[in-house]
């Protein structure tokens, strides 16, 4: 996915106050054996862009300057209340260089699966995503969660789904094998409280 910067040589608050009410959002890539780089970019595209789910999860080409360069979106800063960009991080990668991010899972067929056909449960999406670890060019869009064997009152973890080639699952506090998802009874619906009749249980 491509997007323009500019590069930028003002900063401070000041600064990025007249950069946002020009349409403008400043930002800043890092990484690689390039020093930091304030840049800035319209607010529109990335504002758009960011609305795309695989524009968080791979490799981007920015384009700066006329040269394009490989990098990924490590932060991003919203208005607390407006639908507006306050600043973006990106981290240049390298071809040759492994890197660690976060990639979305896509839950499938759980609406054949016998979790909700025979047994009617609810699938809970225990985790939407998993840190990952490779080379650049082995970096995968989304992974595939496979519900369709899900049975009633069970879960599907980690060790059963296959990661791409070349791509390592980076655990977080000792998990090695988390639940990715749960299919469990819906709850029991309750019954209206029945009120007596006008006058009913009245004394006489």
């Amino acid at each position: 996915m491509k997007f323009q910067a500019t590069s930028r040589s003002e900063q401070g608050t000041s600064a990025s106050r007249r950069l946002r009410r020009a349409g403008r959002v400043p930002a800043i890539v890092y990484g690689g054996q390039a020093d930091a780089l304030n840049i800035e970019l319209d607010h529109n595209e990335i504002f758009h862009a960011l609305r795309k789910e695989g524009f968080h999860s791979s490799i981007l080409d920015m384009q700066l300057e006329g040269k394009s360069q490989s990098v990924l979106l490590r932060a991003v800063q919203w208005h607390p209340f407006k639908p507006q960009v306050l600043h973006v991080d990106f981290q240049r990668v390298a071809a040759d260089q492994v890197i660690t991010t976060k990639v979305p899972l896509h839950f499938i067929n759980g609406e054949i699966s016998p979790a909700v056909k025979l047994a009617s449960n609810l699938i809970s999406h225990v985790l939407t995503e998993l840190e990952v670890s490779c080379l650049p060019a082995d970096l995968p869009s989304s992974i595939e969660v496979d519900l369709a064997n899900l049975e009633g009152g069970t879960s599907l973890h980690f060790a059963d789904i296959t990661l791409p080639e070349g791509v390592t699952f980076v655990p977080h506090g000792g998990e090695l094998n988390p639940v990715l998802a749960a299919a469990m009874a819906k709850p029991a619906e309750k019954e209206e409280e029945e009120t007596p009749a006008d006058g009913e249980g009245e004394a006489s």
